[in-house]
């Protein structure tokens, strides 16, 4: 498993806090979160999170 460097460097600074509270080897969830505050259509936002790719 790849972990990324925010994780690494959270469970360095936080191990002890977060084993209290996370007890699986998972942190962040497959959601994401998608925000726009320009002038772009519903449609070309739309093209833009399906081109998007999903997790494996």
């Amino acid at each position: 498993m790849i972990l990324s460097v925010s994780y690494q460097k959270l469970c360095q600074e936080f191990s002890e806090y977060l084993s209290q509270i996370y007890w699986k080897d998972v942190f962040w969830s497959g959601s994401y979160f998608v925000a726009s505050c320009g002038g772009v259509t519903i449609s070309t936002l739309r093209t833009y999170i399906e081109g998007q790719q999903k997790p494996e």
